[in-house]
């Protein structure tokens, strides 16, 4: 059977169409909450036939109310779409064998337990590669394996230790959290990143290998300009508000109505901003004639700009200067957000699954011309396809690819 036949097996078999461009990999996902679920989410929306398993509680998320939809959790609803539910006790022998056929046959194994925490069950990378010699096998923990093997791995402790939250929030304010769960999600883009180049060192060699990832890691090379201001400049980056500590103008300004981000990121930038605003002398002037100046001017170029800006609405300064191709943008809410990108055609919502089971979730970030990604099943429920998973790993052609 050769591989596009095999993947259309595989795709019969796990009800998916097979237009993504991982048709036919099948990803054992070994994870709960937020990093782990949203990588393998990312990769079951390309075409992987991704097996999530749970316990017999379910995925964490699964009781992290508010908000709700007929009762489930949005959280839990929002990183596993396209996925296949089964529960697996690991203390119950039948189950843990279900789960190591599932890790001997699988392509991919993703998961997020604490560092060492699969070795009893022969789950581990060590073990499962001693039965699937070419599994691509990672694993996320908070801190590494190493001095941080034993430090719990939330988000929010590591937006606390990376130095994240020292940037968050004003000069006179305590530090602030982000908004989200910022660090996961750049760890849940890492994973699948790396997943995708151990593919591709597979298809060129048959290798299997171990990708690990961990938050922290990820929250240094995420945070970019304001780590490096620290390893490759030896500053210490310090809370700035919504300035920004290269670049002016380039923060919130108050309008007639409303407030606007104003951003002028090079010398052109600026001068034609100053014309729309009225003011063509300010570009001008000495003091503000390029980026270093107008940084270290801001004192003396902010009531400048704001006096203009108080004449009109945010949303008719928003209007204007993006008419003219300037960089600006009202402050709004996530409903204004999603608003927005429907009116620019960017169509952000999409409804996951057939069926009755139906549910509003937001758009892949990915649009492929030749390989377009689905979303051919909701979030499922506990548990709902443990009948046809196991159908699977029973049948003598289970392992249809790799």
């Amino acid at each position: 059977m050769n591989q596009t036949d095999a993947a259309s097996r595989l795709n019969q078999a796990f009800g998916r169409s097979g237009s993504g461009p991982l048709s036919g990999v099948v990803v054992a996902d070994f994870t709960r909450v937020l990093a782990g679920p949203y990588c393998t989410m990312l990769l079951a929306d390309m075409g992987a036939t991704v097996i999530k398993v749970e316990s017999p509680q379910g995925d964490d998320t699964r009781g992290w109310k508010p908000p709700v939809r007929d009762d489930e959790a949005t959280f839990y609803l929002s990183v596993n779409r396209n996925k296949h539910s089964i529960v697996l006790d690991f203390r119950d022998e039948s189950d843990l064998e279900v789960a190591r056929e599932l890790a001997a046959r699988a392509d991919v194994l993703v998961e997020n337990f604490k560092p060492g925490g699969l070795e009893q069950f022969k789950l581990d990378y060590d073990s499962v590669s001693a039965l699937n010699p070419d599994v691509i096998y990672a694993s996320i923990t908070g801190f590494g394996t190493a001095g941080g093997a034993g430090l719990p791995g939330y988000d929010l402790l590591v937006q606390a230790v990376s130095g994240m939250m020292s940037l968050t929030g004003g000069q006179d304010t305590e530090p602030y959290r982000a908004g989200l769960a910022i660090f996961d999600v750049i760890t849940g883009l890492h994973a699948s990143i790396g997943i995708l180049g151990a593919l591709h060192h597979k298809d060129n060699t048959g290798q299997g290998q171990l990708v690990e990832l961990n938050l922290l890691s990820s929250a240094l090379s995420g945070m970019v300009n304001q780590s490096a201001a620290y390893v490759t400049g030896g500053l210490v980056p310090t809370r700035m508000g919504n300035e920004h500590p290269s670049l002016y103008p380039y923060e919130p300004m108050p309008t007639g109505d409303g407030m606007l981000i104003v951003v002028a990121g090079n010398n052109g930038q600026f001068t034609k901003l100053c014309d729309a605003l009225g003011i063509p002398e300010v570009a001008a002037d000495p003091r503000f004639g390029n980026p270093q100046e107008r940084n270290a001017n801001r004192e003396e170029l902010r009531p400048i700009l704001q006096g203009r800006l108080a004449e009109r609405s945010a949303a008719e300064w928003f209007e204007h200067l993006s008419g003219l191709g300037l960089p600006c943008a009202p402050i709004q809410d996530v409903k204004g957000g999603i608003e927005l990108a429907r009116k620019l055609g960017l169509e952000p919502v999409v409804m996951a699954g057939n069926g009755e089971r139906r549910i509003p979730s937001v758009r892949h970030p990915v649009a492929f011309s030749q390989t377009p990604v689905s979303y051919e099943l909701a979030p499922p429920e506990l548990n709902a396809s443990s009948d046809l998973v196991r159908t699977w790993l029973a049948a003598k052609e289970a392992r249809l690819v790799g």
